[in-house]
């Protein structure tokens, strides 16, 4: 589905496309889907021969066009795996990039600190190589019995088989083993006294009883496996998936999002599941299982891992405790929504209703900033249904004619920077702002009603953010004197949440514009001051303010420094002397 612009903007399958398609407009849509619905202008239709290639082919497509209306899953976990390298001399390490090189991946861990801790305890009971290798002579830690010396001699390949025998067997949650090898250890080093090998043990088996042992199993058998359910309301679908290793609950996520089709949630949910393993760092289990009325077969081909459906028993329980948890997050989100959007949507709502304006989502806000007419700058922010949506806003340097008597042009900064600001919107065809908000009274909203209505022919409503004596911002100036309206005041109730959007609007505005004038003054005086200087062209200015950066380190740097920045002996002499 495509945008006016040819942008992609959703993608999806089905086996009955007609309907499929059909379903978006034969009745009245609410949410996400509404909107997806109001902007669709075309339609590129792909067809495949099998469940499998439709699979594929979703991804490819969402992947690469990044539709808005699609699940945006989020590039791998962060969390690290421990790694067993596939080396004539393997060693055991921390890796957050798992790659196809043939070695074993255990994890992810969650716990970033809780991994370096089993690495260190792994290193220390069962070691591998610690070093670089074939520098001719034992490493530290061979003395220390953590290497099996591949730095000076070569180990049989049977020794490390063994050793990573028993490290697999530990990860993978088998630690009676190893708790047995160690009480040994611990006994014989107290027999033949050597007290200090024996309490070392001795604290490798606490810490065995205190983080490994710690959590409870969880399942009959040590298969890799990974659990998702879903549960749906409102519009909104949550998504709970457990991962079980080691016969344990090792982590879960949570992952929530408007429905784009109501209609066929086991759609999404499948198609989730396809995207979630087509990302950077995600390791597929032995086994996925998920729950009754999804296509098992056809998510199993895409997957290339048995996918799987309990009828009985702890995993079908296991499947019931993650709709549940799903259950429980979308809940919880809907009770965070609902306070938020009192200070969000709810507020943006009172401005909208108190001008008596139908609600809209989007409103832009704009401040100008100099000093005495010098430098003049014009910033403009944007709010999204009464959240600063920061990737919207633009900066603009302005011409700024001065007047007669102190002061800049407020009226032709304001045309200025209105007219640049709408007159490209409407070139590129980009979504205008459902309000504007000036921040100042009666000459900024005329100003900036006359462009629109009389140069570029928009009808966007336009109101001032009014201060009163103490500085404090109190009304709405409104009105639309170009259709005969006079402008007049609508107060705001200070404790409302729509006159806190308000002020927020304008402090974010003005703390926008103030930011972006004081960077580019102090550029300029430090221009302006090289400008002054006899011999100084734009070239060695650029030269010099590329090494420096600042006045005061011209000022502080010798000849010599002036000279390797670019500029000639007689140069950086004069500037030397001048500054």
């Amino acid at each position: 589905m495509k945008d006016i612009n040819g942008n992609i903007i959703y993608v999806g399958k089905s086996k009955n496309l007609k309907n499929r398609v059909r379903s978006y407009f034969k009745s009245k849509q609410v949410g996400r889907r509404a909107e997806l619905v109001r902007e669709i202008r075309d339609f590129d239709i792909i067809t495949v021969s099998s469940d499998k290639e439709s699979f594929l082919l979703e991804i490819t497509l969402i992947k690469k066009y990044q539709p808005y209306y699609n699940v945006q899953l989020k590039q791998g976990t962060g969390y690290p795996y421990i790694e067993i390298t596939n080396e004539r001399d393997p060693q055991t390490k921390l890796t957050s990039i798992v790659k196809k090189d043939g070695g074993y991946y255990f994890g992810p861990y969650p716990n970033v600190y809780a991994a370096q801790a089993t690495l260190k305890f792994i290193q220390k009971v069962w070691p591998l190589r610690r070093c670089h290798g074939k520098q001719g002579r034992p490493c530290l830690y061979y003395h220390m019995g953590q290497c099996l010396g591949a730095c000076f001699k070569e180990v049989p390949k049977s020794e490390y088989d063994e050793q990573i025998k028993k490290i697999k067997s530990f990860l993978n949650g088998d630690i009676t083993q190893a708790k047995r090898d160690l009480t040994n250890r611990m006994m014989l080093a107290s027999e033949q006294l050597e007290f200090e090998r024996a309490a070392e043990v001795r604290d490798q088996l606490r810490y065995i009883e205190q983080t490994v042992e710690k959590q409870k199993i969880i399942s009959n058998d040590h298969t890799q496996r990974d659990i998702f359910n879903f549960y749906v309301d409102k519009s909104w679908i949550s998504i709970q998936i457990f991962f079980l290793r080691q016969a344990k609950l090792l982590r879960r996520e949570t992952r929530m999002f408007p429905l784009t089709d109501v209609t066929d949630p086991e759609d999404e949910f499948v198609s989730f599941i396809a995207q979630f393993y087509n990302q950077r760092n995600r390791v597929l289990p032995k086994e996925v299982l998920v729950p009754e009325g999804i296509d098992n077969d056809s998510l199993s081909e895409v997957l290339k891992v048995p996918v799987r459906t309990p009828q009985r028993g702890q995993k079908k329980s296991l499947l019931k405790m993650a709709k549940d948890n799903a259950q429980l997050k979308l809940n919880e989100k809907f009770r965070l929504l609902e306070l938020g959007n009192r200070k969000t949507k709810g507020a943006q709502k009172e401005i909208f209703d108190a001008l008596g304006l139908p609600y809209g989502h989007r409103i832009e806000s704009f401040d100008h900033s100099h000093i005495q007419g010098v430098d003049p700058v014009s910033a403009l922010v944007v709010f999204t249904d009464g959240e600063p949506d920061k990737n919207e806003y633009r900066k603009y340097k302005l011409k700024g004619e001065v007047e007669h008597q102190n002061g800049a042009d407020e009226v032709g900064n304001t045309r200025e920077v209105v007219r640049r600001r709408y007159s490209r919107l409407l070139k590129e065809h980009k979504r205008l702002p459902d309000l504007i908000l000036m921040d100042g009274g009666q000459i900024q909203v005329e100003a900036c009603l006359d462009v629109l209505r009389n140069e570029l022919n928009v009808d966007i409503p336009v109101a001032g953010m009014v201060k009163d004596d103490h500085h404090r911002t109190n009304h709405l100036l409104f009105g639309d004197p170009t259709k005969g309206e006079e402008l007049r005041l609508i107060p705001m109730d200070p404790k409302s949440e729509g006159f806190y959007l308000m002020t927020r609007v304008q402090d974010e505005v003005h703390r926008f514009a103030i930011t972006f004038h004081r960077k580019t003054h102090a550029k300029n005086a430090l221009s302006s001051k090289l400008d002054e200087i006899k011999g100084i062209g734009p070239k060695s200015r650029n030269k010099l303010l590329r090494q420096f950066g600042s006045l005061k380190k011209i000022k502080e740097a010798s000849v010599e420094d002036l000279r390797r920045a670019g500029l000639t002996l007689p140069q950086a002499q004069t500037v030397k002397l001048t500054l």
